[in-house]
């Protein structure tokens, strides 16, 4: 989040000692580098969004789907691991599964978060998030009969998954100039209540280590085709000038979904990390009405909307905030 006003503060005060000079800079030298830096920037924030191919992301939804429902313990769950494993090991610098044992009530769970990294491997670290688990019943569907079956999960799960797997060959084709963790999240939507949801998130935030970020974004159900993104209420109340900095960007880019209203308090994968001090919004469509049904299929979901979210990531990738 650091703005590129502080790097040219203290780029220029570094040459000051060094010339023991205490001359302001000339304004107009000033001005010239901040606008080639500044185009520099966009420059390559626009070469990586005309890099991402949404129709590519709308197949890796689609690829993950035909797997079937994939909540923890399944055969589709160990299919789609690896098949999300190996295709960020194509574009990271280093990629790498995080196992870990949950027992909950029912089952004890072999859980893995899948983590990769980009760009410079020290500095400002950004966070980009999803879940890949989906729901093993599905609770909100209109049909009782329906209401322990298990969810598809295109919108709920799969489509922030999408994403960030086509932004990770993005990263690689255009390296950014911060470093860049995916965190794709297991165990989200295991439990039948919060007690038994967020397992991966919450085992990520007390296991950190080397991939500690500075802010990150969460991405959860941005693919459908009505999509409808007000600022999420816990982001904003835990970290507002953030929230509303991310909000502002997708105006700036013209991007209607991005509502510019405060919606509801959501709980999440993004509210451990919230709780451990790291800044977190989550980007997320609450209003989708096939949410935990058996109807959260393929067509309800959009290359369209999967362009939009990633445009304004990419934008925050390559220009910061």
């Amino acid at each position: 989040m650091s703005k590129r006003w502080s790097l040219l503060f203290f780029v220029y005060l570094y040459c000051s000692l060094l010339s023991v000079a205490c001359a302001a800079p000339d304004s107009d030298s000033q001005k010239t580098e901040v606008k080639e830096t500044t185009e520099s920037s966009v420059s390559t924030a626009r070469q990586a969004n005309a890099t991402f191919d949404a129709q590519r992301a709308f197949a890796i939804l689609e690829k993950q789907c035909e797997f079937g429902p994939r909540p923890p313990g399944s055969a589709a769950h160990r299919k789609t691991q690896e098949y999300l494993f190996t295709e960020l090991q194509k574009y990271a610098n280093s990629a790498a599964l995080q196992p870990h044992v949950y027992k909950a009530k029912t089952a004890t769970l072999h859980l893995n978060n899948i983590l990769a990294e980009f760009g410079p491997p020290t500095g400002e670290t950004l966070l980009l998030a999803a879940h890949w688990d989906t729901r093993p019943f599905a609770d909100h569907d209109p049909k009782p009969e329906n209401r322990d079956k298990p969810i598809l999960g295109a919108n709920d799960g799969a489509s922030g998954v999408a994403i960030l797997l086509e932004i990770a060959r993005v990263l690689k084709a255009h390296p950014p100039p911060r470093r860049v963790v995916i965190v794709l999240f297991d165990g989200e939507d295991y439990g039948r209540s919060t007690n038994d949801m967020f397992i991966g998130s919450r085992f990520f935030a007390k296991n950190l280590g080397k991939w500690k970020p500075d802010y990150g974004i969460l991405l959860d159900m941005v693919g459908d085709k009505d999509l409808m993104l007000p600022m999420e209420r816990y982001s904003w109340t835990a970290n507002r000038e953030f929230t509303e900095a991310i909000w502002h960007r997708a105006a700036t880019l013209g991007l209607g979904p991005f509502q510019q209203r405060l919606g509801d308090a959501i709980m999440d994968d993004h509210v451990p990390l919230i709780k451990v001090g790291i800044p977190m919004v989550d980007i997320i469509d609450f209003t989708y009405p096939y949410w935990h049904t058996i109807e959260d299929t393929v067509d309800k979901c959009s290359p369209k909307s999967l362009e939009v979210v990633a445009t304004l990531v990419i934008s925050i990738i390559y220009d910061g905030l």
